[in-house]
């Protein structure tokens, strides 16, 4: 074993912060070695006290699909990807139908999520509609574009009680937003007593661990309430390899970036649901109906239900929290 990596695990199981320069090294860990699992176990360990080896199964709802203006060069619905040529969306029946459904399958979270041109005027009405037909009392969550600190009040006022919003692998780059906008929404969402979320995301075989640990930097100096990671998909007609980060990659990246945030946040992701995520710590993962953008249809095919989440949950030794999120409480 390493002396300098066991040093770094062993500072992360006593809850010291690490610096940026420590998440690099265990970023740069063998895989298969016995470093890499270390930081596996440490990694799992910090989650289980976090939760009391609970998990979490948050739901996700696309409302529309459309070519959006963003062009993130990664998404499905980046008009240069040409996947989605015109526009659709869910009807306010159709999206209360579907959150009652995550509702009934035990969603302790739900996300509505729409592109940029979904009107914000018009997804104010969507989740005043939505919050009065609930069902349960899961947490409302909205993955929407940059909005003001005006907006996010609305937000607030309307029903939702957390945001997931990402500064994303590439940022001002591959995306046509910067990453000071994408924090300045972060900010006025906490301000407004919102809850946030985000993901280190999407990650591919052309990022280096120096931005990985850059982005994670910027999640815990922003307080999020989970954080995580989530591997680039390959959209067809992306100017991105289709290569794709392993798995068995994307587990050591989860558990250096959990020994990394440690107890400054209150959950783990990672994106799809996998069994080797779970293993090392992984404890919210997500379902998901309708449109995102990792799929080329407007009904998702690479989405899992809720069920089949809990099954993966349930195989890998978590219990299932009933109820409302207890990771995007304030």
């Amino acid at each position: 074993m390493d002396k300098t990596i066991r040093y770094i695990i062993d500072k992360a199981l006593e809850n010291e912060m690490l610096s940026k320069e420590e998440l690099i090294q265990l970023l740069k860990i063998e895989e298969g070695s016995e470093e890499s699992a270390m930081m596996r176990y440490a990694s799992r360990k910090i989650s289980m006290r976090r939760l009391d080896g609970k998990a979490e199964i948050h739901g996700q709802i696309g409302l529309d699909a459309s070519p959006c203006p963003i062009d993130c060069k990664f998404c499905s619905f980046a008009p240069s990807n040409h996947v989605f040529e015109t526009a659709s969306k869910l009807s306010v029946d159709d999206i209360i139908a579907d959150v009652n459904e995550m509702e009934r399958e035990g969603a302790n979270a739900v996300y509505l999520m729409t592109t940029a041109n979904y009107k914000f005027d018009h997804f104010i009405d969507v989740v005043k509609a939505v919050k009065a037909a609930q069902i349960t009392d899961a947490t409302l969550v909205a993955n929407i574009p940059d909005f003001s600190e005006t907006n996010a009040v609305r937000l607030k006022d309307a029903g939702i009680d957390a945001v997931y919003h990402a500064i994303r692998m590439g940022e001002g780059d591959t995306t046509g937003v910067q990453i000071a906008r994408r924090q300045k929404t972060i900010r006025g969402a906490k301000e407004a007593g919102l809850a946030v979320g985000m993901c280190i995301e999407p990650i591919g075989p052309e990022h280096t661990v120096e931005e990985i640990a850059e982005k994670t930097e910027i999640a815990r100096d922003l307080g999020v309430n989970y954080a995580g990671s989530m591997r680039r998909t390959y959209i067809p007609g992306s100017n991105f390899p289709a290569e794709e980060v392993t798995y068995w990659r994307m587990a050591d990246i989860v558990a250096a970036i959990n020994l990394y945030l440690g107890d400054q946040v209150k959950g783990l992701t990672s994106h799809e649901p996998n069994a080797l995520a779970m293993d090392v710590g992984a404890d919210l993962f997500f379902g998901e109906i309708g449109t995102n953008p990792r799929d080329t249809s407007e009904e998702t095919l690479r989405g899992w239900s809720i069920e089949r989440v809990a099954d993966l949950f349930r195989e890998s030794g978590y219990e299932i929290l009933e109820g409302r999120s207890k990771i995007l409480e304030l």
